[in-house]
């Protein structure tokens, strides 16, 4: 399987290249006033707006340095009521590919809505993430409140 790296602090996460509608530079966003600081905004792709989420103010509670290896990963996010819908996501250091088996993943032993399996190499471990369980629920009912009850 293929994985798209990226880093949020000094840990490695990998997204599994399924979910990803594109990759793109780190663009500007409209900023929403009165968002809560984890939504950087909405961008245009392809004539739809979509809600892009900062993944280092959501996890670490400051702002994606904006840097050359900082991206918008623009993900097709499942919702409760079963419909898909683009979200993107900043994050940094989101560069690179992996290519593992899913199998090479195993259970961390921490459970928790974004956290998942990991797997280690030379570069040390990797945590497997899943675009659905990366908002918390008050900024996933406020992006997607007409497409998933609560």
């Amino acid at each position: 399987m293929l994985f798209l790296l990226f880093q949020l602090g000094d840990s490695r996460y990998a997204l599994d290249a399924r979910e990803i509608a594109v990759v793109l530079p780190l663009i500007d966003v409209v900023w929403m006033p009165g968002a809560p600081p984890a939504i950087a905004g909405v961008c245009n792709y392809r004539g739809e707006p979509v809600p892009v989420i900062d993944l280092s103010q959501v996890v670490l509670g400051r702002p994606a340095a904006r840097r050359l290896h900082t991206r918008v990963i623009v993900v097709n996010y499942p919702t409760a009521t079963g419909a898909t819908k683009l979200l993107g996501l900043i994050a940094e250091r989101a560069t690179a590919t992996l290519r593992r088996e899913s199998a090479d993943f195993t259970p961390s032993g921490v459970s928790g809505e974004h956290l998942g399996s990991v797997a280690s190499d030379a570069q040390g471990m990797t945590q497997l993430v899943r675009a659905q369980g990366l908002l918390p629920a008050p900024v996933r009912k406020l992006l997607f409140q007409d497409a998933a009850p609560s």
